[in-house]
């Protein structure tokens, strides 16, 4: 068995659900793109087709939201999440290393995820990531009032919403996952991000192996020209090898 195959079989988690995966589709070196909380795979609705000429684009709903499930006792806390897309991917039987993109929550998750699991990570591209280096930062009432909006919104998704908050982006971890991620990381926000707090791109540009892109027309959401930076920096990403 080669080192790859090792990788990809240790990804394997019996115990944890298998997300839908919504878009698979093109050949080429994968890309798995991995949305935030309350929404689904259409946040990539504008990237997809930037970058499925030449790669396998798959898009995964993350546990708790679009058309993945939603265990009964599940908290939806950091390591649930990535055990979830742990086991989808595993299943997917992939023969090459992968890019990996995270937005919003997906950034914290596909960070974890690239954190430790070095050997199948080609590339990590993050798209307006939500870091909050201080837990009141989040807390702040203008803050919370942005985020909040989305519960008008997704009420169906309540506690989907509501414990992924309490366990993954208040109590977040990316910065020490990011100093363990050995691979390059793009990073790309809109300067009119509303979730964005003041200073935190600043630390993350700093560290080892992190490239950032501000894009001036562009906020929260993925709309035409983000994602025209996202897809440069997927489609610029280091070659996958082939495994045999």
């Amino acid at each position: 068995m080669s080192i790859l195959s090792d990788a990809l079989a240790a990804l394997h988690r019996p115990k944890a659900p298998l997300l839908h995966v919504a878009v698979d589709e093109g050949s080429g070196p994968p890309v798995i793109l991995v949305h935030g909380i309350a929404s689904s795979s259409a946040t990539f609705h504008y990237v997809i087709p930037l970058i499925e000429a030449g790669h396998r684009v798959i898009a995964i709903d993350i546990l708790g939201f679009g058309e993945s499930p939603r265990p009964p006792d599940a908290e939806y806390t950091m390591h649930e999440h990535v055990d979830a897309l742990a086991a989808t991917i595993h299943s997917l039987h992939l023969r090459e290393p992968f890019v990996l993109v995270g937005h919003s929550l997906g950034c914290l998750i596909t960070s974890r995820f690239a954190s430790t699991h070095a050997k199948v990570v080609t590339h990590l591209v993050l798209v307006s990531p939500p870091i909050y280096l201080n837990p009141m930062e989040i807390g702040d009432p203008k803050l919370r009032k942005r985020v909040s909006g989305y519960l008008k919104i997704y009420d169906y998704l309540l506690v989907p919403f509501v414990k992924s908050m309490q366990h993954c982006i208040e109590v977040q971890t990316i910065i020490s996952d990011l100093a363990h991620v050995e691979v390059p990381i793009d990073v790309v926000y809109g300067r009119f991000d509303e979730f964005i707090a003041p200073g935190s791109i600043a630390i993350i540009e700093k560290m080892r192996g992190v490239t950032v892109h501000m894009v001036q027309a562009a906020d929260h959401m993925i709309r035409m020209p983000l994602a025209r930076v996202v897809a440069a920096a997927i489609n610029t990403a280091p070659a996958s090898l082939v495994v045999t």
